[in-house]
């Protein structure tokens, strides 16, 4: 079975301005041309909602979340034999968000959640999250964390905000979660990192002697409060990490970081359909065995949303 993780149909409510500058290509008729050129069986469409960014009631932000998941809801069920849909959620957005997550899973069928690797600021480490953590280990859903919005000044050029601060964004937050003891405090979690985390596998020995050399810390900076018992590294290894990243050696170093059963194929296409053979090509080129293969192309994915 060939399932592409990563594939975003966004919200007609919030299609264009004030939200995007122009409309996007993130609708249901892409996704599912993008499904035909690469011969899927399945595509797990999710809505990354980088437009919460401009709402500020919670009030607004709860009807922006059930309405991309109902809309998301339909269109998997005007396509079941190809759709699988994600629902959306704020982690630290309160009881009436925790409510539309477990709503748009038990009544919609949702199999995963997405949330933003941060909002307003705010990252999914907080205590305020917490009940969002516990509510999906409930559900026994996969939480897939995606690159919120990380512009600066020095960002704003070569659409380097998307290229670098997206994902630098993204490896922040998972750090964050690793060393503040998520795994400590949810072990059954299922969770996912986009675009290879990030950049996580590269920054992950440092991760390990910045917990393991605590006596250095006069001029690396306190390692304070202690929340987990094991190098950052053996954590990393109970996440799952996708495939969206166009860079076979990176690709190659995640699988070898996470195992071949935590590895999942992902292009992130749409929203842009070019990269979506570029994506299934550089699979191949990873030096995965048949069985590997078989594994991280489709069968993990498939494991974590109970298609099996």
């Amino acid at each position: 079975m060939l399932i592409d993780w990563h594939v975003h149909i966004n919200d007609p409510k919030y299609m264009g301005p004030p939200y995007w500058p122009h409309p996007v290509p993130m609708t249901m008729e892409h996704a599912l041309a993008a499904h035909a050129l690469a011969g899927l069986d399945r595509t797990v469409i999710s809505n990354a909602v980088h437009y919460l960014r401009f709402l500020e009631t919670t009030k607004e932000v709860v009807a922006a979340l059930e309405s991309s998941n109902r809309h998301l809801a339909k269109c998997r069920d005007l396509h079941p034999d190809k759709f699988v849909a994600m629902a959306t959620c704020v982690p630290g957005g309160g009881d009436e968000c925790l409510k539309e997550l477990e709503r748009a899973v038990r009544q919609d069928d949702a199999r995963a959640v997405i949330i933003n690797s941060s909002h307003h600021g705010h990252y999914p480490d907080e205590d305020a999250a917490k009940p969002f953590f516990k509510l999906a280990t409930d559900l026994d859903i996969p939480v897939f964390i995606h690159p919120g919005d990380a512009t600066t000044p020095a960002m704003a050029d070569y659409r380097l905000a998307s290229s670098v601060g997206r994902p630098a964004d993204n490896c922040l937050s998972l750090a964050r979660l690793i060393v503040r003891g998520i795994f400590e405090q949810f072990p059954t979690l299922k969770l996912v990192g986009s675009h290879l985390g990030g950049g996580i596998c590269d920054v992950i020995g440092r991760m390990n002697y910045a917990y393991e050399h605590l006596e250095f810390s006069v001029f690396l900076g306190p390692y304070e409060p202690m929340l987990i018992k094991h190098p950052p590294s053996h954590y990393l290894k109970m996440m799952y990490l996708d495939s969206a990243c166009y860079w076979a050696p990176a690709a190659a170093c995640a699988l070898k970081s996470v195992g071949e059963d935590n590895f999942l194929f992902a292009t992130d296409s749409p929203p842009m359909v070019p990269l979506k053979m570029q994506g299934l090509r550089m699979m191949s080129e990873i030096g995965m065995t048949p069985s590997q293969y078989e594994k991280v192309m489709g069968g993990n994915a498939a494991r974590l949303l109970k298609l099996n």
